[in-house]
């Protein structure tokens, strides 16, 4: 398993940037990789949420059962599992000017096509998707707290 980590000052306080991390519609605006959300019984993603998002990797359709373990003021940490499983952790703090945001992701890929699926993701991470969304997460708040 490999982790990559990320931190960045954004504009807007913590409850503003955890609204945009767990609202799908935002989310999709913002995360690393495209994603459709197949289901999910909450308006967003809360403690406990369990969802079914849709996407490609790699050229391949996958589908994810994604799990929130957190969703809190300061926190957000869920986990995906599909063909590869990706753990992702969030953590807002309040600084001048914005929020600090500290991201961090873990994937890990099991059998053939799970590792194939996780160097590829793994790929995009080495070429700074994770930083790239943290800026466009960061551009998407400038508008709401201007």
């Amino acid at each position: 398993m490999r982790t990559w980590e990320t931190e960045t000052t954004v504009p807007g306080p913590p409850a503003a940037v955890l609204e945009l991390l767990t609202e799908p519609d935002s989310i999709s605006r913002w995360a690393p990789v495209p994603f459709e959300v197949v289901s999910l019984r909450d308006r967003r993603l809360c403690t406990g949420s369990r969802a079914q998002v849709a996407g490609r990797l790699a050229g391949r359709a996958v589908e994810f059962d994604v799990t929130v373990f957190e969703a809190s003021g300061e926190r957000l940490a869920l986990a995906a599992d599909g063909p590869i499983s990706i753990g992702v952790q969030y953590v807002l703090r309040q600084v001048p000017g914005g929020s600090d945001v500290k991201a961090s992701v873990s994937v890990v890929g099991r059998g053939l096509f799970g590792r194939v699926l996780a160097s590829a993701t793994e790929a995009l991470l080495a070429a700074g998707a994770l930083r790239v969304s943290l800026e466009r997460l960061g551009r998407l708040l400038r508008p709401a707290v201007a």
